[in-house]
């Protein structure tokens, strides 16, 4: 199993699969052709079916057309065998000739794979690949999931994870900050600031608790729809779980920044259990691997601050993902707004929820966090591909009944 590195990668918004992973496609054809005289991008599939609202023609452009004019192409109604996140790169000479060709797939978390290579496995650091086998090292060890991360991680890991703490929260109070319209053609305002200000407002504390986590979630959604700087947690479509329930915690339990940084691994490692057994690419296996990847995570990170053990952290995890089985994605017109803004308040909120249920538990439970992995794997792969993150299934067809499409 690789690096939690992988899971946390800081860019910029909307979608990791959709921006951040053809960002670095571009780079990477850029460096094998700088001598060309133009450029050509088709995308296929989920890329192509809804790039134009998760800015991927916008991201490709700002990296090729500096050097050489570039055309994109759509082309979504065919899928490429290896994911449906694909894209071609062909560079021309001055004659129109092409000089050389690349395809590549955006697998997920920025990640870029394809029939030679793939980042998700280009090194191994851990020995153990499921959540059963490192349960066995941590109850012969008497260590904690943080622990065997450090065990294993290079010795800047904590350094890593600090930065990554730092933008999370610099996302969230650019997102409370910001107020207005978001791009993209749909109208949608902006509700972090709105919903802060009524949760401090409750005398209730129960209410009030749950209005600052939706606020904070909210924030970090919105920063990402907008195209801000956010971390993958473990993608950007499901970015504001974590940071959300972290960020939290810390204001209203007064957690220090090491505990945060060793929940952030814990959080990590969950999520690199599923990355490797499954996917976190709602092309993929729908939003089950996106927001219900980063609920696991976030409820991991709860309980662990709250003196969970391994048995209740796992079971946390395992409801986080658990109730989130089957979940669509279903992004209307394309764009990281509708639902997806929404389910990252409601993750957050259900993350809080299952450590709670969990930590009033012993911990023992009939289905492990694998099994969960696994189910939701092939639930993913039975789920028809408008239900993938294409925009033409679910509430993205609904809305278009009623004529509110964007072209």
């Amino acid at each position: 199993m690789e690096s939690i590195k992988q899971i946390f990668r800081i860019g910029y918004g909307p979608s990791s699969s959709h921006t951040m992973g053809p960002v670095r496609a571009a780079q990477m054809f850029l460096e094998r052709c700088p001598e060309a005289c133009s450029y050509t991008v088709t995308l296929y599939g989920s890329l192509a079916a809804t790039g134009k609202g998760h800015m991927t023609d916008t991201a490709l452009l700002n990296i090729l057309t500096p050097h050489a004019p570039t055309t994109i192409e759509w082309l979504p109604d065919v899928i490429l065998p290896f994911h449906p996140n694909g894209m071609k790169f062909d560079a021309y000479d001055t004659h129109g000739q092409i000089i050389d060709t690349f395809t590549v797939f955006s697998i997920g978390g920025g990640t870029l794979a394809n029939e030679d290579f793939n980042e998700q496995r280009i090194k191994e650091i851990y020995p153990e690949h499921n959540m059963r086998d490192i349960m066995r090292v941590l109850s012969k060890s008497g260590m904690s999931y943080w622990e065997y991360v450090e065990q294993y991680e290079d010795s800047d890991i904590w350094d890593f994870l600090d930065e990554v703490w730092t933008v999370m929260q610099e996302a969230i109070l650019s997102g409370l900050e910001a107020e207005g319209v978001l791009p993209g053609g749909l109208g949608l305002k902006r509700k972090a600031s709105t919903y802060l200000v009524k949760a401090q407002g409750y005398g209730a504390a129960s209410i009030k608790s749950k209005g600052l986590v939706y606020a904070y979630a909210l924030a970090v959604s919105e920063h990402n729809a907008s195209g801000g700087r956010v971390v993958t947690a473990p993608t950007c479509g499901s970015c504001g779980v974590i940071p959300a329930v972290l960020y939290h915690l810390q204001q209203s339990r007064d957690f220090s920044r090491k505990r945060i940084l060793r929940a952030l691994a814990t959080a990590g490692l969950f999520g690199n259990v599923v990355r490797t057994n499954a996917s976190i690419s709602g092309a993929e296996v729908g939003c089950q691997g996106e927001v219900g990847v980063a609920c696991a995570m976030g409820a991991a990170a709860a309980c662990q601050l709250f003196g969970g053990s391994n048995l209740q952290i796992e079971y946390s995890a395992e409801m986080g993902l658990e109730h989130h089985l089957g979940l669509t994605c279903d992004p209307v017109c394309g764009l990281v707004q509708i639902p997806c803004i929404e389910r990252n308040a409601f993750a957050a909120a259900r993350a809080l929820d299952a450590n709670t249920y969990g930590t009033f538990s012993d911990g023992q439970h009939r289905v492990s966090f694998d099994q969960v992995v696994e189910v939701m794997r092939k639930t993913g792969h039975d789920l028809p591909s408008l239900y993938r993150e294409t925009s033409t299934g679910g509430l993205a067809s609904t809305y278009n009944i009623y004529g509110q499409h964007i072209d």
